[in-house]
């Protein structure tokens, strides 16, 4: 991965974020810098699987790489607010 892509995976892992805790069922307990840097890392880490994979660089939209980013931010999300909340609450 280049530094271009690097700050592209930050940027587009904002939004990650954000849809990963959008696809999360309930309320989570964590802050929203936290969900920010769970998006950025799951953009990271969607990036580097769909590299692995192949399927990072399409003729049009990478659409593949984007529901892999998600997907990872979705279960970052429950991690994170499953040990916050029980951090929390103990």
């Amino acid at each position: 991965m280049e530094i271009s892509g690097f700050f592209t995976a930050i940027l587009i892992g904002l939004v990650i974020g954000a849809l990963g805790r959008l696809v999360v069922p309930g309320k989570q307990n964590i802050s929203i810098w936290l969900t920010l840097a769970i998006g950025v890392l799951a953009a990271i880490l969607g990036t580097l699987v769909a590299g692995a994979l192949g399927v990072d660089d399409t003729s049009g939209p990478d659409w593949i790489e984007l529901l892999i980013q998600v997907v990872f931010a979705a279960i970052g999300v429950a991690v994170v607010a499953g040990v916050w909340g029980r951090r929390r609450v103990g």
